[in-house]
């Protein structure tokens, strides 16, 4: 946890800006007309390979949008779209998109008590982050997921809990997390 935290701390000084930046939700909404191809302007994924980030905790947000900026997270898209954003924009981004609440509807016929285990203190059983720097999961497309947890299984991305989580999870498991959190019924409502 301490190496995620002094890397994070050490991209937003690299960046120029430092991490207690106050975010402004008006600002983030103009900057987040460059997301809105794959993201959507109310941060409810266009296309299947990006993830919703509507009503995501700032905070991950932030820290993302941070390791894309300074190369510790790696997308050929995304390394190349927040190179040109300052901390104070990628404060204010964050900032709108977390202003969004994402609402999670469990489907039909299942409870709480069948969701995936290893993923549920962090993540919940319905897909909402209980935690701030942890995604929210629900209704993203299953393919997303499958791929986020083969990269952590297999190096391609590093994080010192998903990692070692991901590290014994077979393809079946994978899969059943995946289709379990792509399942719930996700609603993002936009704070104007």
């Amino acid at each position: 946890m301490k190496v995620a935290f002094l890397t994070i701390l050490g991209g937003l000084l690299l960046a120029g800006g430092s991490p207690t930046f106050a975010g402004d939700p008006a600002t983030g909404r103009k900057i987040a007309n460059m997301c809105r191809t794959c993201h959507g302007i109310d941060g409810y994924a266009q296309i299947p390979i990006a993830p919703h980030i509507g009503g995501e905790p700032k905070e991950y947000l932030e820290a993302q949008l941070m390791a894309f900026k300074t190369g510790a997270r790696e997308h050929e898209m995304m390394s190349v779209v927040t190179a040109s954003l300052s901390a104070q924009q990628i404060s204010d981004v964050a900032a709108w998109y977390a202003s969004h609440k994402a609402v999670a509807t469990l489907a039909e016929g299942v409870t709480e008590d069948d969701a995936p285990a290893a993923c549920v203190s962090c993540h919940g059983a319905d897909g909402i982050s209980v935690l701030l720097d942890a995604p929210n999961l629900a209704g993203e497309v299953n393919i997303y997921i499958d791929t986020q947890l083969k990269a952590f299984r297999n190096g391609n991305r590093e994080h010192e809990i998903m990692s070692e989580i991901a590290a014994d999870l077979s393809d079946a498991e994978i899969r059943e997390i995946a289709d379990w959190y792509a399942n719930v019924q996700l609603e993002i409502q936009v704070s104007e």
